[in-house]
């Protein structure tokens, strides 16, 4: 499962985006876009989000989507 970004944690800061070393996540109306198909899984963006914002468990995915 890719990485998934929690909008309501998320402050737009751009710290996932440089984190990636593959270049997975992009900026979008503020708010940083996971391409699944380039997402290795490696969670550097999650170890490097300082609000909690990314996670890679469906539970939390689907709580975040109500």
């Amino acid at each position: 499962m890719p990485a998934f970004i929690l909008e309501k944690l998320c402050l737009g800061c751009k710290l996932c985006v440089k984190a990636c070393p593959v270049q997975a996540i992009n900026m979008m109306a503020h708010l940083p876009v996971v391409d699944p198909a380039r997402c290795t899984e490696c969670e550097a963006c999650m170890e490097r989000c300082m609000h909690g914002a990314i996670t890679f468990t469906a539970a939390e995915e689907n709580e975040a989507n109500g």
